[in-house]
């Protein structure tokens, strides 16, 4: 959704698009030419902080190996009242558990609504370990399908 059928979202449209938690892809950089890993992902948002939160699987087979040390982004979309909406967020994770972050966090987090579970995993969510990762992007774009109105 770029060029002329596109526009930015203004902030708090932006906020009430993204509500406090939904359904994305983030996309980790990779090594070298290899594509990014994209995986579907369920977030919570904090609209006071401007940041989001995302319960990741790790560990083992998850392709996620050490998320903090790279460049994220991160993409909700979806059609709302007649008209497509995209907001794009792009920077680094950091894990909730860091000490400087967590009493942080952990407020950001109340303001969340839960964030959804999405079982994509090949066994049962139970014996999956996941740990809490936010997003405080250093930049966050929102998109809106122009109006096409008379």
């Amino acid at each position: 959704m770029t060029g002329p059928d596109a526009v930015q979202m203004e902030d708090d449209e932006r906020d009430e698009f993204l509500g406090r938690s939904g359904t994305g892809v983030l996309s980790l950089s990779t090594a070298g030419d290899d594509p990014p890993h994209s995986v579907p992902v369920s977030y919570g948002y904090d609209p006071v902080d401007e940041v989001f939160y995302f319960r990741l699987a790790v560990g083992g087979e998850s392709g996620k190996a050490n998320p903090t040390d790279r460049g994220v982004t991160f993409v909700t979309y979806g059609e709302r009242d007649g008209r497509w909406k995209s907001v794009a967020a792009s920077g680094r994770l950091v894990s909730t558990t860091d000490e400087s972050l967590s009493t942080e966090s952990l407020a950001g987090l109340e303001r969340t609504k839960q964030i959804p579970i999405v079982d994509i995993f090949g066994e049962p969510t139970s014996q999956v370990e996941f740990q809490f990762y936010r997003l405080d992007p250093d930049r966050l774009t929102g998109r809106v399908e122009r109006s096409m109105g008379p």
